[in-house]
């Protein structure tokens, strides 16, 4: 009777920790699928930084111009 407790409680303790494996894993699976949502793409930073040069240049450019020489 003893042996029939304790391994059913056991067996309770182990589906519990298996489910709440499984909810975890779901969980991060969801967030990582949300990933490019929340994100910025490599692509997009990339397209951004070389807007920033862009603008920069032309900033020195008129820089450049306006020096008294």
């Amino acid at each position: 009777m003893l042996f029939n407790i304790i391994i059913g409680v056991a067996a309770f303790f182990g589906g519990w920790i298996l489910n709440n494996t499984s909810r975890t894993i779901e969980r991060l699976d969801k967030d990582v699928r949300n990933m490019p949502h929340t994100y910025v793409t490599q692509s997009t930073y990339q397209r951004d930084i070389d807007d920033i040069k862009n603008m920069l240049g032309k900033i020195f450019d008129k820089l450049d111009e306006k020096m008294d020489k």
